[in-house]
């Protein structure tokens, strides 16, 4: 089949007195966000590139079918289709939601508490039907304190402009207008006279908290909150003790937060702290304290504590330490509950209010696991709550926990319809030695039947940006690989905030590299312990992770056999120069500002993946991509790949895919979503010689 052809019209690109070259920048239109919301309005040219770029990846993937197909039956039943979510209690109702068997989408259900009578107040499934609507996104979906509206919000582009939809639950009508172009969240007044949402710019930034009143259907509502700063978005929320909203205003490095109270006719937020370069807080409230969880003069966070916001006198209530990162606190009548992260192992604590004592909750003897910890009712004069965990080899397990009397009841266990054992699987976790001898830790999962004598490959994930730190949840999908004789391994690189803020700092700005040295000899590792070989480690990582797969596959393609890259960020310095896009501003402290530090540009440009496609062999790589992703445009995965067809020295697969209905997040639906990883996966074993 023919090998598509992105036309090349040459543009001489030119900052801090250095010129390039760049013979597909024609492809970025001018209006690209409304494009995002309208595809029809995308150039028919490029149109037809995408289109062209599908049918060459359908003809390379049609040897894939049947294993698309077993896979996407196989990962389907292990998922209890047919499920119920644990219940939660407000003051009058209980609330869970509910899978089908048929349904691609959540149903949200309630009874009265001591009531037998369960009525539907929420059902995906019929709400897109009636839409008629391919892509179905769903932003919230809030009940009102008096239990009598439900709020939800939709995107049905994949764009990620959310409208906010108003309804009474016993009628089922349309209570206020519909408010347009929202980032999805809804937060009803305590009087549900009101609800707060933040509103989206022309760049598709929350910068503005707007009051609108319920059931007003002409009226302008009323503007509450306005962030000057560009690279600012803003959020609004309760606190635990519902006495007052919090209104937090960020970028990925520094954070501001206002207050008013709850009962507020007229909510005028006030200033909690300035904001300082560098310094993130968040504040919350409880029984008459406030408690500032903060990196101030603090690496890796500390909890402060004062009696009031007029007069702040902070004191340390959680101190810092060192490579240690201090999480948030959950509130009880008697007890506070807290994470901490170290050596991306995560850990809960609990303090007993009246005695001050605090312990560690310890779930279970397996050594890498993911603990998490929920309420079961909105009144806080309890002992018990919800106690969780998962592990790569266990599925998730939840126990109902007496704090007081340390009693425990399993009340769900994640079920894997098909049949999982989990002694079939052997979980490591291993430090390696990173090129300038910073420890990584390195989560590996493999059948106990599987050879380490290095003929299996590796499927090796990372992502190493924005703080973001990769958990070791089970996970019932890469079963499927790793039973194919697959080792899964996950890298817990710099860029991420596994071991603390000092390991997001070593990997960001001009410490960038840190991230994509600290994968390659995570590869380096695997190969030189004889998990795998050079030339059969499968590289994946989406978005951020993206740029990880594009940097490293142009400086050390002979490690890899081959590369799968979901809505890369490849393009990355053209991106960084545009400070009109939605994401650029708000990720200076990220990534830097190309267009006003020549250290940035110069940086930057130096693993920038399309700038940096060499004229060599490359393995197989496979692209997937959305036309309505506003986070990470298409123009980059079109851009990349029409490039390295120009540079490529080899014969190995390279195949674009592109969902023309679709966001950041793939497609919508249960179904969707498994028919992406299916093709993902169903690639790895093309590659592998495993079909």
């Amino acid at each position: 089949m023919k090998v598509p052809q992105l036309k090349k019209k040459l543009e001489i690109k030119t900052c801090h007195n250095i010129d390039w070259e760049d013979n597909y920048s024609w492809i970025h239109q001018d209006n690209i966000l409304e494009v995002l919301r309208d595809k029809s309005k995308l150039d028919p040219e490029v149109k037809k590139y995408l289109e062209d770029e599908n049918a060459y990846s359908e003809h390379h993937l049609k040897d894939t079918k049947n294993i698309q197909k077993k896979l996407f039956d196989e990962i389907k039943a292990r998922i209890k289709l047919d499920d119920e979510s644990l219940p939660y209690k407000d003051h009058t109702y209980e609330y869970w939601t509910k899978t089908t068997t048929k349904g691609n989408y959540s149903i949200k259900l309630r009874k009265k508490i001591g009531s037998e009578n369960i009525e539907e107040i929420w059902n995906g499934d019929k709400e897109k039907e009636k839409l008629k609507t391919e892509y179905f996104g769903v932003g919230d979906l809030e009940v009102s304190n008096n239990d009598k509206y439900l709020g939800y919000s939709l995107d049905l582009k994949g764009s990620e402009y959310y409208t906010i939809y108003l309804r009474e639950i016993k009628t089922n009508k349309i209570i206020s207008k519909e408010i347009a172009e929202t980032s999805g969240g809804i937060t009803f007044s305590l009087d549900d006279k009101y609800i707060f949402y933040s509103k989206l710019d022309e760049n598709h930034r929350a910068r503005t908290i707007y009051r609108h009143r319920i059931g007003d259907f002409e009226g302008k509502d009323e503007l509450i909150f306005e962030e000057k700063s560009e690279a600012f978005t803003v959020g609004i929320g309760k606190s635990s003790d519902e006495k007052y909203f919090f209104i937090n205003t960020s970028d990925h490095n520094t954070s501001e937060q206002y207050y008013f109270k709850s009962d507020e006719l007229n909510p005028s937020p006030k200033l909690i702290i300035k904001r300082e370069r560098g310094v993130l807080y968040s504040v919350n409230s409880w029984d008459g304290k406030f408690y500032n969880h903060t990196n101030k003069n603090a690496e890796d966070f500390k909890i402060d504590i004062c009696d009031n916001l007029e007069n702040q006198n902070w004191k340390t209530y959680i101190p810092a330490k060192d490579e240690v990162l201090i999480g948030g606190l959950t509130f009880l009548k008697n007890w506070i509950i807290r994470g901490e992260t170290s050596d991306a192992l995560d850990k809960l604590f609990v303090k007993n209010i009246s005695t001050n004592i605090e312990e560690e909750l310890i779930f279970s003897d397996e050594t890498v696991y993911v603990p998490g910890v929920s309420l079961t009712q909105k009144d806080r004069n309890t002992d018990e709550v919800h106690l969780g965990y998962s592990s790569p080899k266990t599925p998730s397990r939840v126990f109902k926990y007496n704090l007081a009397t340390k009693s425990k009841e399993l009340v769900k266990e994640q079920e894997i319809p098909s049949g999982h054992n989990k002694d079939d699987y052997i979980v490591e976790r291993v430090e390696f030695k990173s090129h300038d001898g910073r420890m990584v830790p390195l989560t590996i999962t493999r059948h106990k039947k599987t050879k380490i004598d290095g003929s299996a490959n590796v499927l090796l994930y990372g992502y190493g940006s924005y703080g973001n730190s990769m958990s070791p949840s089970f996970s019932s999908t890469r079963l499927s690989l790793i039973n194919r004789d697959i080792i899964w391994a996950t890298a817990h690189i710099r860029g991420g905030m596994e071991k603390g803020m000092k390991w997001w700092k070593e990997g960001k700005l001009t410490n960038k590299k840190n991230t994509f040295e600290d994968y390659i000899y995570a590869a380096k590792y695997l190969i030189e312990k004889n998990y795998t070989s050079k030339g059969k480690i499968i590289g994946m990582g989406g978005s951020a992770g993206g740029l990880l797969m594009g940097a490293v596959v142009n400086q050390s393609p002979e490690l890899f056999l081959g590369i799968i890259m979901a809505v890369p960020f490849v393009d990355s310095l053209t991106t960084n120069l545009d400070h009109s896009l939605p994401l650029t501003v708000g990720e200076f402290d990220e990534f830097g500002n190309a267009k006003e530090n020549k250290e940035h540009f110069d940086y930057i440009f130096s693993y920038a993946p399309y700038n940096n496609i060499k004229k060599m062999d490359y393995p197989h790589i496979f692209i997937t991509t959305s036309l309505s992703d506003n986070r990470v445009l298409f123009d980059e995965p079109a851009k990349f790949t029409a490039k390295l067809r120009d540079y490529k020295t080899d014969n190995n697969l390279l195949l674009l895919k592109t969902e023309m209905n679709a966001g950041h997040g793939g497609k919508s639906g249960r179904d969707g979503a498994i028919e992406e990883i299916a093709i993902d996966y169903a690639f790895a074993l093309k590659i592998s010689n495993k079909i």
